[in-house]
């Protein structure tokens, strides 16, 4: 009965994934795949409740800014990959202006003195969307490959962000400029001249 259960929450028809509309969890709790990404979260995004995942995060590296990429694949079929997690250096605050400035929305207070965005592909015929966040040298990627049709996916990579995004960002990634630095530098920007 509990398989029959657990079959009629997840598949439905061929390739395709039933939603699962309930909100990801607030607070990142066990178990975690990748050592940082909670499990429940990721299953709820991609429909798959026990995925196959490949790689990890090592924050030691890269002078303490860490470095590490999550791949996440669908079980059964061709295990398409359906989630990628990366955490690189060379973040670039520019690349965050110019997504908003095409329709991205910012990413709210993630962690002090980082900015990003997020959306959702209207291309896609997979669900996609993405988030980036970048602190300081340090940037990390939510790509949401194939999301479960239903959900509000750029809802759920704005809300991974939020449980991961405290734990991948080390103080070495600080940016040097205070966050009010920051903020008086975009307040100094041009703004378009509007007929």
């Amino acid at each position: 009965m509990a398989a029959m259960v657990l079959f009629s929450l997840t598949a439905c028809g061929e390739g395709e994934v039933k939603a699962d509309r309930s909100p990801l969890p607030t607070s990142a709790a066990p178990p975690y795949i990748c050592n940082y990404v909670p499990l429940k979260a990721v299953g709820l995004m991609i429909g798959d409740r026990e995925p196959l995942v490949r790689g990890s995060f090592n924050l030691a590296l890269d002078e303490g800014i860490g470095y590490g990429t999550c791949t996440v694949y669908r079980r059964g079929g061709e295990q398409l990959k359906a989630l990628q997690i990366g955490l690189t250096s060379g973040g670039y605050s520019e690349k965050v202006d110019e997504q908003v400035k095409d329709g991205a929305s910012p990413l709210p207070k993630i962690v002090p003195g980082a900015i990003g965005y997020y959306f959702k592909d209207v291309d896609s015929e997979n669900n996609a969307a993405y988030a980036l966040l970048v602190r300081g040298k340090a940037q990390i990627t939510v790509q949401l490959e194939m999301g479960v049709k239903g959900r509000d996916n750029a809802a759920d990579v704005l809300a991974l962000m939020q449980l991961i995004a405290p734990k991948l960002i080390t103080d070495v990634s600080a940016p040097s400029e205070s966050p009010s630095a920051i903020s008086s530098t975009k307040a100094a920007s041009p703004s378009p001249v509007k007929d």
